[in-house]
Protein backbone atom coordinates (compact mmCIF):
# COMPACT_ATOMS: atom_id res chain seq x y z
CA UNK A 1 0.00 0.00 0.00
CA UNK A 2 2.85 2.46 0.79
CA UNK A 3 4.62 1.90 -2.46
CA UNK A 4 1.31 2.26 -4.26
CA UNK A 5 0.78 5.50 -2.63
CA UNK A 6 4.42 6.73 -3.05
CA UNK A 7 4.03 5.27 -6.92
CA UNK A 8 0.66 7.77 -6.80
CA UNK A 9 2.82 10.74 -5.38
CA UNK A 10 5.47 10.43 -7.88
CA UNK A 11 2.90 10.15 -10.98
CA UNK A 12 0.72 13.59 -9.19
CA UNK A 13 3.97 15.39 -9.02
CA UNK A 14 5.12 14.89 -12.65
CA UNK A 15 1.76 15.38 -14.15
CA UNK A 16 1.76 18.59 -12.36
CA UNK A 17 4.95 19.89 -13.90
CA UNK A 18 3.78 18.44 -17.16
CA UNK A 19 0.25 20.66 -16.76
CA UNK A 20 2.73 23.52 -15.45
CA UNK A 21 4.84 23.21 -18.84
CA UNK A 22 2.00 23.21 -21.31
CA UNK A 23 -0.55 26.23 -19.80
CA UNK A 24 2.96 28.17 -19.21
CA UNK A 25 3.37 27.30 -22.89
CA UNK A 26 -0.69 28.07 -23.77
CA UNK A 27 -0.68 31.19 -22.26
CA UNK A 28 2.11 32.45 -24.08
CA UNK A 29 2.50 33.26 -27.97
CA UNK A 30 5.25 34.37 -30.31
CA UNK A 31 3.06 36.73 -31.79
CA UNK A 32 1.92 38.37 -28.74
CA UNK A 33 2.63 42.27 -29.33
CA UNK A 34 2.41 41.76 -33.35
CA UNK A 35 -0.68 44.10 -33.52
CA UNK A 36 -0.67 45.97 -30.06
CA UNK A 37 3.11 46.95 -30.06
CA UNK A 38 4.96 45.70 -33.29
CA UNK A 39 7.93 47.62 -33.09
CA UNK A 40 8.90 46.23 -29.50
CA UNK A 41 11.61 43.65 -30.18
CA UNK A 42 13.05 46.22 -32.43
CA UNK A 43 13.37 48.79 -29.58
CA UNK A 44 14.44 46.17 -27.05
CA UNK A 45 17.31 45.41 -29.55
CA UNK A 46 18.50 48.47 -30.09
CA UNK A 47 18.58 49.47 -26.45
CA UNK A 48 20.20 46.34 -25.72
CA UNK A 49 23.05 46.79 -28.59
CA UNK A 50 23.80 50.34 -27.52
CA UNK A 51 24.16 49.52 -23.99
CA UNK A 52 26.27 46.81 -24.70
CA UNK A 53 28.92 48.74 -27.34
CA UNK A 54 29.64 51.56 -24.27
CA UNK A 55 29.83 48.22 -21.77
CA UNK A 56 30.86 44.75 -22.94
CA UNK A 57 29.73 43.43 -19.58
CA UNK A 58 26.23 43.99 -20.67
CA UNK A 59 25.50 40.85 -22.26
CA UNK A 60 26.65 38.15 -19.54
CA UNK A 61 24.97 40.38 -17.11
CA UNK A 62 21.83 39.97 -19.34
CA UNK A 63 21.87 36.33 -19.42
CA UNK A 64 22.62 35.84 -15.66
CA UNK A 65 20.00 38.21 -15.05
CA UNK A 66 17.07 36.43 -17.12
CA UNK A 67 18.36 33.04 -15.43
CA UNK A 68 18.54 34.62 -11.67
CA UNK A 69 14.92 36.03 -12.80
CA UNK A 70 13.15 32.08 -13.82
CA UNK A 71 15.25 30.19 -11.17
CA UNK A 72 12.67 31.91 -8.00
CA UNK A 73 9.39 32.90 -8.90
CA UNK A 74 9.19 31.86 -12.88
CA UNK A 75 10.20 34.44 -15.50
CA UNK A 76 8.10 37.34 -13.74
CA UNK A 77 10.84 40.29 -13.27
CA UNK A 78 10.65 40.13 -9.45
CA UNK A 79 14.58 40.02 -9.53
CA UNK A 80 13.83 44.19 -10.93
CA UNK A 81 12.11 45.18 -8.31
CA UNK A 82 13.57 47.25 -5.61
CA UNK A 83 13.95 46.97 -2.22
CA UNK A 84 11.14 48.59 0.22
CA UNK A 85 11.43 50.06 3.65
CA UNK A 86 9.64 46.70 4.93
CA UNK A 87 10.88 44.23 2.40
CA UNK A 88 14.62 43.15 1.06
CA UNK A 89 13.99 42.23 -2.27
CA UNK A 90 15.81 39.13 -4.32
CA UNK A 91 18.34 41.93 -5.41
CA UNK A 92 19.67 42.34 -1.55
CA UNK A 93 19.90 38.49 -1.65
CA UNK A 94 23.50 37.37 -1.46
CA UNK A 95 23.49 35.31 -5.02
CA UNK A 96 22.28 38.53 -6.83
CA UNK A 97 24.32 41.10 -5.10
CA UNK A 98 27.16 40.98 -8.12
CA UNK A 99 24.18 41.18 -10.57
CA UNK A 100 24.42 44.00 -12.65
CA UNK A 101 22.73 46.25 -15.47
CA UNK A 102 19.13 47.06 -14.39
CA UNK A 103 19.71 50.28 -16.34
CA UNK A 104 19.51 48.32 -19.49
CA UNK A 105 15.93 46.93 -18.89
CA UNK A 106 14.84 50.39 -17.20
CA UNK A 107 16.02 51.91 -20.52
CA UNK A 108 14.15 49.59 -22.78
CA UNK A 109 10.49 49.96 -20.38
CA UNK A 110 11.21 54.04 -20.83
CA UNK A 111 11.24 53.82 -24.37
CA UNK A 112 8.43 51.24 -25.23
CA UNK A 113 6.13 52.96 -22.40
CA UNK A 114 6.49 55.95 -25.27
CA UNK A 115 5.70 54.15 -28.15
CA UNK A 116 3.24 51.64 -27.16
CA UNK A 117 1.89 52.72 -23.17
CA UNK A 118 1.25 49.98 -20.64
CA UNK A 119 1.13 46.89 -23.43
CA UNK A 120 5.38 45.21 -22.79
CA UNK A 121 5.53 43.82 -19.40
CA UNK A 122 9.29 44.14 -18.02
CA UNK A 123 9.31 39.89 -18.02
CA UNK A 124 8.92 39.71 -21.66
CA UNK A 125 11.74 42.45 -21.47
CA UNK A 126 14.34 40.95 -19.73
CA UNK A 127 13.39 37.43 -21.83
CA UNK A 128 13.79 39.24 -25.14
CA UNK A 129 16.82 40.86 -23.66
CA UNK A 130 18.75 37.66 -22.83
CA UNK A 131 17.72 36.13 -26.71
CA UNK A 132 19.28 39.16 -28.02
CA UNK A 133 22.34 39.39 -26.38
CA UNK A 134 23.29 35.61 -27.22
CA UNK A 135 22.49 36.26 -30.51
CA UNK A 136 24.44 39.79 -31.07
CA UNK A 137 27.72 37.70 -29.20
CA UNK A 138 27.19 35.29 -32.25
CA UNK A 139 24.98 32.43 -30.40
CA UNK A 140 21.90 31.65 -32.08
CA UNK A 141 18.54 33.63 -32.38
CA UNK A 142 15.07 31.67 -31.41
CA UNK A 143 11.69 33.09 -31.91
CA UNK A 144 10.92 34.23 -28.43
CA UNK A 145 6.99 33.48 -26.53
CA UNK A 146 5.62 36.68 -25.67
CA UNK A 147 2.51 37.81 -23.31
CA UNK A 148 4.30 37.05 -19.08
CA UNK A 149 2.55 39.47 -16.59
CA UNK A 150 4.69 41.21 -14.23
CA UNK A 151 4.80 39.45 -10.39
CA UNK A 152 4.62 41.55 -6.87
CA UNK A 153 6.39 39.78 -4.81
CA UNK A 154 9.96 39.95 -4.54
CA UNK A 155 11.79 38.44 -1.53
CA UNK A 156 15.66 38.36 -0.79
CA UNK A 157 15.48 35.15 1.41
CA UNK A 158 14.29 32.69 -1.81
CA UNK A 159 17.46 33.65 -3.92
CA UNK A 160 18.65 30.73 -1.41
CA UNK A 161 16.74 28.28 -4.04
CA UNK A 162 19.31 29.17 -6.85
CA UNK A 163 21.68 26.75 -7.77
CA UNK A 164 25.34 27.24 -6.45
CA UNK A 165 28.67 27.14 -7.94
CA UNK A 166 29.86 24.57 -5.49
CA UNK A 167 26.28 21.90 -6.29
CA UNK A 168 27.35 18.68 -7.44
CA UNK A 169 25.29 17.16 -10.60
CA UNK A 170 22.72 15.35 -8.02
CA UNK A 171 21.74 18.59 -6.84
CA UNK A 172 22.18 20.36 -9.79
CA UNK A 173 19.75 17.94 -11.19
CA UNK A 174 17.49 18.12 -8.79
CA UNK A 175 17.15 22.00 -8.78
CA UNK A 176 16.29 21.72 -12.66
CA UNK A 177 14.16 18.93 -11.85
CA UNK A 178 11.57 21.52 -9.54
CA UNK A 179 11.44 23.61 -12.74
CA UNK A 180 10.71 21.07 -14.82
CA UNK A 181 14.12 20.74 -16.28
CA UNK A 182 15.77 17.41 -17.84
CA UNK A 183 20.01 16.88 -17.41
CA UNK A 184 20.20 18.05 -21.50
CA UNK A 185 18.30 21.31 -20.36
CA UNK A 186 20.98 21.95 -17.43
CA UNK A 187 24.13 21.20 -19.49
CA UNK A 188 22.86 23.03 -21.95
CA UNK A 189 22.12 26.13 -20.05
CA UNK A 190 25.14 25.67 -17.95
CA UNK A 191 27.24 27.05 -21.46
CA UNK A 192 25.50 30.60 -20.66
CA UNK A 193 29.12 30.69 -18.82
CA UNK A 194 30.90 30.99 -22.47
CA UNK A 195 29.74 34.80 -21.64
CA UNK A 196 30.95 36.00 -18.85
CA UNK A 197 33.60 36.52 -15.26
CA UNK A 198 33.83 34.92 -11.92
CA UNK A 199 35.18 36.62 -8.72
CA UNK A 200 37.56 34.82 -7.18
CA UNK A 201 34.81 34.35 -4.14
CA UNK A 202 32.63 31.96 -6.09
CA UNK A 203 35.56 29.48 -6.84
CA UNK A 204 38.33 30.32 -3.90
CA UNK A 205 37.27 27.35 -2.08
CA UNK A 206 38.84 24.76 -5.18
CA UNK A 207 42.31 26.32 -4.93
CA UNK A 208 42.85 26.54 -0.66
CA UNK A 209 42.20 23.94 1.64
CA UNK A 210 40.09 22.07 -0.44
CA UNK A 211 39.56 18.79 1.89
CA UNK A 212 41.51 16.56 3.87
CA UNK A 213 43.13 14.95 1.08
CA UNK A 214 43.87 17.64 -1.42
CA UNK A 215 44.80 21.47 -0.95
CA UNK A 216 43.55 21.96 -4.87
CA UNK A 217 40.40 20.20 -6.37
CA UNK A 218 42.14 17.62 -7.47
CA UNK A 219 39.58 17.57 -10.86
CA UNK A 220 40.84 20.98 -11.75
CA UNK A 221 43.87 20.73 -14.75
CA UNK A 222 47.14 21.27 -12.82
CA UNK A 223 48.37 24.49 -14.95
CA UNK A 224 44.90 26.11 -14.97
CA UNK A 225 44.81 25.83 -10.57
CA UNK A 226 48.38 27.43 -9.93
CA UNK A 227 47.12 30.51 -13.20
CA UNK A 228 44.08 30.79 -10.42
CA UNK A 229 45.83 30.71 -7.19
CA UNK A 230 48.58 33.31 -8.08
CA UNK A 231 45.18 35.68 -9.11
CA UNK A 232 43.47 34.04 -6.09
CA UNK A 233 45.66 33.98 -2.99
CA UNK A 234 44.95 33.80 0.17
CA UNK A 235 44.16 36.12 2.44
CA UNK A 236 42.87 38.05 -0.87
CA UNK A 237 42.71 41.90 -0.73
CA UNK A 238 41.74 42.11 -4.49
CA UNK A 239 38.09 41.97 -4.60
CA UNK A 240 38.05 42.70 -8.49
CA UNK A 241 40.28 39.70 -8.86
CA UNK A 242 38.43 36.48 -10.91
CA UNK A 243 38.53 34.66 -13.68
CA UNK A 244 36.81 34.51 -17.08
CA UNK A 245 34.53 31.50 -17.44
CA UNK A 246 35.80 30.65 -20.57
CA UNK A 247 38.84 31.71 -22.79
CA UNK A 248 36.27 34.00 -25.62
CA UNK A 249 34.39 35.19 -22.72
CA UNK A 250 33.00 37.74 -24.68
CA UNK A 251 31.71 35.42 -27.63
CA UNK A 252 28.92 32.70 -27.50
CA UNK A 253 30.38 29.64 -28.28
CA UNK A 254 31.18 26.23 -27.34
CA UNK A 255 34.72 26.84 -25.99
CA UNK A 256 33.19 26.47 -22.23
CA UNK A 257 32.54 22.32 -22.97
CA UNK A 258 35.82 22.26 -24.56
CA UNK A 259 37.47 23.93 -21.54
CA UNK A 260 35.61 21.45 -18.81
CA UNK A 261 36.85 18.54 -20.77
CA UNK A 262 40.65 20.16 -20.69
CA UNK A 263 39.96 19.97 -16.69
CA UNK A 264 39.54 23.76 -16.74
CA UNK A 265 36.27 24.55 -15.49
CA UNK A 266 36.30 27.62 -13.22
CA UNK A 267 32.99 26.67 -11.05
CA UNK A 268 32.77 23.22 -8.98
CA UNK A 269 29.38 22.64 -10.51
CA UNK A 270 30.71 23.37 -14.21
CA UNK A 271 33.67 20.64 -13.84
CA UNK A 272 31.58 18.45 -11.91
CA UNK A 273 29.15 17.85 -15.31
CA UNK A 274 32.02 15.69 -17.03
CA UNK A 275 32.65 13.27 -13.60
CA UNK A 276 29.24 12.15 -13.51
CA UNK A 277 28.06 9.71 -16.24
CA UNK A 278 24.61 11.42 -16.64
CA UNK A 279 26.01 15.04 -17.65
CA UNK A 280 29.20 13.41 -19.10
CA UNK A 281 28.23 12.62 -22.72
CA UNK A 282 25.83 15.68 -23.19
CA UNK A 283 29.05 17.74 -22.48
CA UNK A 284 31.19 15.98 -24.61
CA UNK A 285 28.65 15.64 -27.68
CA UNK A 286 28.51 19.73 -26.94
CA UNK A 287 31.85 20.52 -27.12
CA UNK A 288 32.88 18.22 -30.59
CA UNK A 289 29.57 20.59 -32.16
CA UNK A 290 28.58 23.90 -31.64
CA UNK A 291 25.75 23.95 -33.95
CA UNK A 292 24.23 20.89 -31.93
CA UNK A 293 24.98 23.45 -28.34
CA UNK A 294 23.28 26.12 -29.96
CA UNK A 295 19.91 24.10 -30.79
CA UNK A 296 19.78 22.60 -27.53
CA UNK A 297 20.66 26.17 -25.60
CA UNK A 298 17.64 27.51 -28.06
CA UNK A 299 15.47 25.13 -27.10
CA UNK A 300 16.24 25.35 -23.34
CA UNK A 301 15.80 28.72 -22.96
CA UNK A 302 12.31 28.43 -24.83
CA UNK A 303 12.10 25.56 -21.84
CA UNK A 304 13.23 28.01 -18.87
CA UNK A 305 11.10 31.36 -20.06
CA UNK A 306 7.96 29.23 -19.65
CA UNK A 307 8.94 28.47 -16.24
CA UNK A 308 6.43 29.90 -13.71
CA UNK A 309 4.43 32.32 -16.44
CA UNK A 310 1.43 33.98 -13.97
CA UNK A 311 -1.76 35.05 -15.76
CA UNK A 312 -2.85 37.41 -12.55
CA UNK A 313 -0.15 39.52 -12.78
CA UNK A 314 0.42 43.35 -13.92
CA UNK A 315 2.26 45.31 -16.47
CA UNK A 316 4.41 47.68 -14.64
CA UNK A 317 4.93 50.74 -15.64
CA UNK A 318 8.01 51.09 -14.45
CA UNK A 319 10.04 47.94 -13.54
CA UNK A 320 11.46 48.75 -10.17
CA UNK A 321 8.54 49.09 -8.84
CA UNK A 322 5.09 47.56 -8.45
CA UNK A 323 1.86 49.34 -9.75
Amino acid sequence: MAVFAQKMHTFTTIFSLLLLASLSTALLDGHYYDKTCPQAEEIILGTVYNASMHDPKVPARILRMFFHDCFIRGCDASILLDPTPGNQAEKDGLPNISVRSFYVIDDAKTKLEMACPHTISCADIITIAARDVVTMSGGPRWNVLKGRKDGRISKAAETINLPAPTFNVTQLIQSFAKRGLGAKDLVALSGGHTLGFSHCSSFEARLHNFSSAHDIDPSMNNEFSQKLRKKCPKPNKDHNAGEFLDSTSSTFDNDYYRRLMAGKGVFGSDQALVGDYRTRWIVEAFAKDQSLFFKEFAASMVKLGNVGVIENGEIRLKCRVVN
